[in-house]
């Protein structure tokens, strides 16, 4: 059997104790050959993921859009961009360095990616800066947003500049020096920098200082009448303050991409938590992988930054000012409403809801009555997962509390909860995630908070990540101990579940609720349960179950059963996954995937994929759910969780499916696939050759499901 069709883990995967991996399943020879015959078959996930992110710049580029969200796409593209070379790209280049460039699945060599991926990251860099200058920026204009440069500041806004340089910036800056006595400086990891060029008009001599622009100030500059000019122009037109007596020939903006991906040693491990803090100072420090300059840069002192620090000519990407457009954040929070997309206010659900009293419902009761599936942000998350969180603290007959923590808000109360259920005594178990990549120094903060409280606090596990959503409450009752639990596709964050598009479900289910309370010991002990009734969890059985199920799909086809498979995902990149769904497609099985971000999978390709659909939603919120449906038979069954398919998840991270137990919560997860695949939907769709093609189509996904939740509030 080919590599690319087996399901277990790669050689050099680090050890999984306590899980062990299942016998992998073994597809029947003579169908893998079928399939293995189109050598081509699998896209390259490091250029999709630049296609994804090129569908997010045509939403800055759709004039459909209100001006303000359009505005808000490029700060998200731009701060895309930054994650994808911090970490996929310094991974390709740090495989180059260490000489291990093998292949990829597509056919690729790094070498041959890296090239690729310069090519359209640039062309994609230089896209958004005209959409920027020659679009957004004169239809903000237009509406009154004026973003303007120091050349077009009148006499009184130079003079509000001035002011505000003197008092405020000017205090904060250091210029360093470059020159035999001062090294050149270090320069952090997307920060912005003046390069400047000064000179003694005694010696006549010519010297090269940095100047940081303080990231503490907003990007643009307040004037007034919602007119803003970037922060380096007004340091740049009062660099005379900074090199008093000194001439300043020219000055540039520049800005540097560093590698800040984490690798925490092995043996290390010992003390995760000591060995993570030490790997962040390390962070700061990493290799440079890119340089963004302005265009109008002068050749010599580009060649001193390529020098310096050590890139090369291809790492340089010259733009059109300004650089670093994350700062359109701000501008995209302006109380101008009529420029955003109308407001939308989550409902609780309706079997939370409590209809004949302003009270907040009672979580528990309701459960009993029967289990719920959430869809946020259509669904309140404050009133579902915070909530039922909130009242187990404060309940006297709740006696335990165990939840995983991978991402939450900076002012989170899900872990005041957790601290106050502890602090009134009750049996609280967190496992924290503190390798959740950028979020491990706030994870780390809240990892002490929680244990200062009394939480039993588990770091995750060596070699693996806690990734799965998991939340369960034991609670003492008339008729005994009931576990209510909660298993969800995101993260326990009150804030990000107003943006992100997530599924959770809240269920007294006694088969979930043993598998789960199975699974956290698995998680905080030495307990062995590699199985489980109602979950699959990775790295032990996410990948061997899809597929068998896949196949099950094809049998169910072959004997004249219902048969149809449908995925959501935000990236599909196993191979063993994406050659089973070939399979399928070869049998008959119709296939549709839903997927936001990357997708390896070729669809349409005659003898292979004809009946595989690929589609894409993008909008106001993030599609972040992962769902898997199959029609079974006639008897469709549906799983929900945190696993996406990709190689990290199914391998390398702790994650968890879990069937819905239910037939109403199954039709409501397949709403979301009916939603997306109908034939006026707005989406984009992948073809045989990677391009994804945008059509604009009558409905959209999100704005349907918002429809019917407003007519659903109004209703009630």
């Amino acid at each position: 059997m080919s590599a690319e069709l087996s399901p277990t883990a790669p050689a050099d995967a680090p050890p999984q104790e306590p899980f062990d991996v299942e016998p992998p399943y073994e597809p029947d020879h003579e169908a893998v050959a079928a399939v293995e015959i189109f050598d081509d078959r699998f896209l390259d996930r490091e250029l999709s993921w630049l296609k994804f992110n090129q569908r997010v710049l045509e939403l800055a580029e759709d004039p459909s859009l209100p001006l303000l969200e359009r505005t808000r796409f490029l700060a998200i593209f731009t701060s895309n961009l930054d994650e994808f070379f911090m970490v996929r790209v310094a991974g390709l280049k740090r495989r180059i360095a260490a000489g291990l460039a093998v292949r990829s699945a597509s056919g690729m060599m790094p070498r041959e990616t890296l090239e690729a991926i310069w090519q359209t990251a640039r062309e994609l860099s230089l896209r958004q800066a005209r959409v920027f200058l020659e679009e957004v920026v004169p239809q903000l204009a237009a509406e009154g947003i004026q973003l303007v440069r120091w050349d077009d500041l009148d006499r009184e806004e130079q003079r509000t500049c001035k002011r505000l340089f003197k008092d405020r910036i000017f205090p904060v800056l250091t210029p360093l020096a470059v020159d035999p006595a001062h090294p050149f400086p270090y320069i952090s990891g997307l920060s912005l920098n003046l390069a400047v060029l000064i000179r003694n008009p005694k010696t006549r001599k010519q010297h090269f200082a940095r100047v940081k622009v303080p990231p503490i100030f907003a990007r643009f500059v307040p004037l007034g009448n919602q007119r803003f000019v970037p922060l380096e122009d007004v340091i740049r037109e009062h660099l005379k303050r900074l090199f008093p007596g000194m001439d300043v020939l020219e000055v540039h903006t520049f800005r540097v991409t560093r590698n800040e991906d984490l690798e925490v040693e092995e043996d290390d491990a010992e003390n995760l938590l000591a060995a993570l803090e030490k790997e962040l100072l390390r962070r700061r420090f990493g290799p440079p992988v890119r340089l963004e300059v302005e265009e109008s840069i002068s050749p010599s002192v580009l060649a001193l930054l390529v020098s310096e620090l050590g890139v090369s000519e291809q790492e340089v990407v010259r733009l059109p000012g300004p650089l670093d457009l994350r700062g359109l954040h701000g501008i995209a929070d302006l109380e101008r409403e009529e420029l955003k997309y109308p407001a939308f206010v989550p409902t609780t659900h309706p079997y939370l809801a409590e209809v004949e009293s302003a009270a907040p419902v009672d979580v528990f009761k309701a459960l009993r009555r029967r289990d719920v599936l959430l869809h946020h942000p259509y669904d309140s998350f404050a009133t579902s997962v915070q909530r039922f969180l909130e009242q187990a603290a404060a309940d006297p007959h709740v006696l335990a509390i165990k939840q995983t923590l991978y991402r939450t808000s900076g002012d989170s109360p899900i872990i005041d909860a957790l601290v106050d259920a502890a602090e009134a005594g009750k049996q609280v178990l967190v496992i924290v995630e503190i390798k959740a990549r950028f979020d491990e120094e706030a994870n780390i903060r809240w990892a002490r908070q929680l244990e200062q409280a009394g939480c039993h606090v588990v770091y995750g596990l060596v070699g693996l990540k806690t990734h799965c959503k998991l939340a369960m409450v034991v609670r003492e009752e008339p008729d005994g101990i009931r576990r209510y639990t909660h298993i969800g596709t995101g993260n326990y964050n009150p804030k990000t579940s107003r943006t992100y598009e997530d599924l959770g479900l809240l269920t007294t289910d006694e088969t979930i609720g043993e598998d789960v309370a199975h699974l956290f010991n698995n998680l905080s002990g030495w307990s062995r349960n590699a199985s489980y009734e109602e979950l699959l969890v990775a790295p032990d059985s996410v990948r061997v179950g899809l597929i068998e199920q896949i196949h099950r799909e094809i049998a169910h086809h072959r004997d004249g059963r219902p048969a149809r498979i449908r995925f959501k995902a935000n990236s599909v990149v196993d191979e063993a996954i994406i050659d089973a769904l070939y399979l399928a497609s070869q049998a008959g099985v119709p296939v549709q995937l839903l997927v936001r971000g990357i997708c390896a999978l070729r669809p349409g390709v005659p003898g292979l994929s004809e009946n595989i659909e690929v589609r894409s939603v993008l909008g106001r919120f993030l599609e972040h759910s992962r769902i898997f449906a199959f029609a079974n038979g006639g008897e469709p069954v549906a799983w929900i969780g945190s696993a996406d398919m990709m190689h990290r998840n199914l391998d390398r991270r702790v994650e968890v499916l879990v069937r819905l137990p239910q037939a109403d919560a199954v039709a409501s997860a397949e709403e979301v696939f009916d939603l997306a695949f109908a034939p006026d939907a707005s989406v984009w769709e992948l073809g045989p050759d990677g391009e994804w093609t945008h059509h604009a189509g009558r409905s959209h996904l999100q704005e349907t499901l918002i429809t019917r939740r407003r007519a659903r509030r109004t209703a009630g």
